[in-house]
């Protein structure tokens, strides 16, 4: 037996179905990473690819609506003069147990605008932390933005292929090993 078709609602369904659309990909980013399909996007949001494409023409539009928030999060927290590094990794973590998504997109499609865009944000926000610990004397000068961006990028790519419940344990020795590594 089908499924009956949903009935077209027209324009007035799109604010609907583009709040549908980033809780979707929100969860599927969440478990599959930013490469996961569209078509699961579209299909968990109960809208047409159509409907997807209308609202967001590319995977990077999709992933910066999901992620907005995210770096905003992040760039707020780095303009505290108070923010440390620790803080700001601590909360690059919770954000990455939730989505690896964030640090994905910053990797991805740099030569795109909104690609570079969000990676050059999200360097800022390293780069302001990161020269209070060199201030501080806490982390070695040696260590760039993107050297930590590296690291969770690194990250980034295991965590999708890890099982959910040992996410956290991964990440928490993630942390461990860099300021092992490169605390002063």
């Amino acid at each position: 037996m089908s499924t009956p078709a949903k009935a077209n609602r027209g324009p007035s369904a799109g604010p609907e179905n583009r709040r549908a659309l980033i809780a979707a990909a929100r969860e599927i980013f969440g478990e599959g990473g930013v490469d996961a399909p569209l078509s699961a996007v579209a299909k968990r949001a109960g809208v047409g690819q159509g409907s997807l494409y209308r609202h967001f023409p590319d995977r990077a539009s999709l992933a910066l609506a999901v992620f907005g928030d995210a770096i905003v999060e992040l760039e707020d927290l780095a303009a505290s003069p108070e923010a440390d590094l620790a803080g700001l990794l601590e909360l690059i973590a919770r954000q990455m147990l939730v989505s690896v998504g964030l640090i994905q997109l910053t990797l991805t499609d740099t030569a795109d605008a909104q690609g570079a865009s969000v990676r050059g944000r999200m360097l800022a926000v390293l780069g302001v932390v990161l020269e209070r610990e060199w201030a501080g004397g806490r982390v070695d000068r040696e260590i760039s933005a993107d050297d930590l961006l590296l690291l969770l990028s690194m990250l980034a790519g295991v965590l999708p292929r890890t099982p959910l419940g040992e996410r956290e344990a991964v990440v928490r020795r993630a942390l461990e090993l860099f300021w092992r590594s490169f605390a002063s």
